[in-house]
């Protein structure tokens, strides 16, 4: 009887103290995870400086090769202190379905033991600085080796708080496509949508090279390219993999999708160029994988290898002949290929990520559909939607945008004599080689 009692007792003290016991446990920094996302962080600026800026410097001509790299340099410190400022705050505080509220300016209320989930919360800001960082940055590859450095900075820090802020917070923020179950894991919709749909407006405004498409306009640097590209590879592990937030099962498997799609890319791409050219050109190879990394970003944490394999391939094709009918049919000098890799891939890959995150395709199944959706075609009809108004937001708010700039600087493109010199002269006065 008494040991019964003792029993009873024990059960009902337990009862008591076991909430308060998980919500301690809730609340309290995990060290794995927390030194995870340290190292992802890292791995995500390595993707912008120097990834991006090698990636970028060596396909643009010798003469411009200085402005490119000073350009993602620049950007990545105005995004840095924009994000401190204003950009945190409004993308990832409560404030309404479309956007945050100014509660977290300048990290207001944020200490250093603070935490989001159960990582220091400034650790999460700063993971999602990186992404800020990179977002603007790939935007200059539309508009390369023609506008005014000036032109430039004005409108890549406009852009961070009127496009890439409020869409994170639509999807990443709790905001309406959030709501609504959109899948985007690392930014398929927030990054590589928004990204590519503004290049492909601003080489529309800002009008082609000159002598765009008649006078060649080769690459001066392929080894510095794909250095960028391996560096981006490697980053992409932080980028998709750090989105877990966890060092967990979801991260490795986000990571080995990652690399799988990747090399997919890669691959497809090489073939389709040995085929229809007879040869398989290195360029070629790293765009390919710079497409299947980018299309496989929204479906990183939802899909399985086999999925990944067809994400890799798809991102191939599509982006590879994309490629072709906005330079060659349309005429479009989007300089560095931002829209056809960054802005088709992207949208593949959000589609598709509602495709093969589905649990019954056999080796190709993924991990379910978001919550309170049950079928294929509701979590693809999300997607498409999460496409689409992302698409006619940032074309939109792209255009009034670099029209304001333009108006700003008296001109968004440098002069004919400034182009023909190159920008690493006229905008800074430095030589990228001195041999």
């Amino acid at each position: 009887m008494i040991m019964n009692r003792a029993v009873f007792l024990c059960l009902m003290l337990l009862s008591i103290l076991s909430p308060s016991a998980a919500w301690a446990a809730e609340t309290q920094l995990n060290g794995a995870n927390t030194a995870w996302i340290l190292t992802s962080t890292a791995l995500v600026l390595l993707m912008t400086l120097p990834g991006l800026a090698l990636f970028y410097g060596g396909l643009v001509r010798k003469k411009n090769v200085l402005s490119v790299l000073m350009q993602c340099f620049a950007i990545g410190s105005i995004s840095s202190v924009l994000w401190l400022v204003v950009g945190y705050s409004l993308a990832f505080s409560e404030g309404n379905a479309f956007i945050g509220d100014f509660s977290k300016m300048m990290m207001h209320g944020i200490t250093k033991d603070g935490l989001s989930g159960d990582i220091p919360e400034s650790l999460f800001m700063l993971f999602q600085m990186t992404f800020a960082v990179i977002t603007p940055a790939l935007i200059i590859g539309g508009f390369a080796e023609r506008m005014k450095f000036s032109a430039v900075l004005l409108f890549c820090a406009f852009w961070l708080l009127a496009v890439y802020v409020p869409v994170t917070h639509w999807v990443w923020g709790g905001g309406w496509l959030a709501q609504m179950g959109v899948y985007d894991f690392a930014g398929g919709i927030v990054v590589h949508i928004t990204a590519g749909t503004a290049a492909l407006v601003a080489a529309l405004v800002v009008g082609p090279r000159r002598g765009f498409p008649k006078t060649p306009m080769v690459p001066h640097n392929l080894t510095m390219t794909v250095t960028g590209a391996g560096m981006l590879w490697v980053g992409w592990f932080g980028f998709n993999g750090g989105s877990a937030l966890t060092a967990s099962g979801d991260a490795s498997m986000a990571m080995l999708v990652t690399h799988i799609s990747a090399a997919a890319g890669t691959l497809t791409w090489a073939a389709i160029e040995w085929k229809k050219f007879g040869k398989a050109s290195v360029l070629g190879a790293v765009t390919g994988m710079v497409a299947g990394l980018g299309t496989i970003t929204p479906a990183s944490g939802f899909v399985g290898p086999g999925g990944a394999l067809v994400i890799g391939i798809s991102a191939g094709f599509v982006c590879f002949y994309a490629t072709l009918y906005i330079k060659h049919k349309l005429h479009i000098d989007d300089s560095l290929d931002v829209f056809p890799v960054h802005g088709v891939g992207g949208i593949l890959g959000t589609l598709l990520a509602g495709i093969l995150s589905a649990t019954t395709l056999g080796v190709f199944s993924g991990y379910g559909f978001a919550e309170g959706i049950t079928t294929m075609g509701e979590q693809v009809g999300v997607q498409l939607i999460g496409i689409i108004s992302t698409f006619i937001y940032t074309a939109i708010v792209t255009y009034v945008l670099l029209k304001i700039v333009g108006l700003m600087t008296n001109g968004l493109r440098v002069s004919e004599e400034a182009e023909v010199n190159g920008l690493d002269q006229t905008d800074h006065e430095e030589t990228g080689y001195n041999l």
